[in-house]
């Protein structure tokens, strides 16, 4: 009952070799059109005034933020204005 018989495929022969080989091999292929879509459509240079720019857009936003809060800042500012700032219309009538 003994099996003298030795395997004499060579390795190619062999699918799971091709199985194991064929994951770095995808990788290096995708690496490589990778970087050929990297040379051919390359990415747009940065605006040479993008530092007024980034100012310009930040200048903006505090404005809505300031008047998104104008309603309440009205009312906060009116409930700590003292009385003799107020106009003699306003001012409430005094009691005996």
């Amino acid at each position: 009952m003994n099996q003298d018989t030795t395997d004499t495929k060579s390795w190619w022969q062999y699918g799971h070799v091709w199985l194991i080989i064929a994951g770095p091999a995808v990788v290096v292929v995708a690496g490589f059109i990778t970087l050929v879509i990297a040379i051919r459509i390359p990415d747009p240079v940065v605006a040479e005034d993008y530092y007024r720019r980034g100012l310009d857009i930040n200048k903006t936003l505090a404005a809505e933020k300031d008047l998104q809060l104008m309603p309440a800042m009205q009312a906060r500012n009116h409930v700590v204005t003292p009385r003799s700032a107020l106009p003699p219309s306003v001012t409430p009538a005094k009691t005996p």
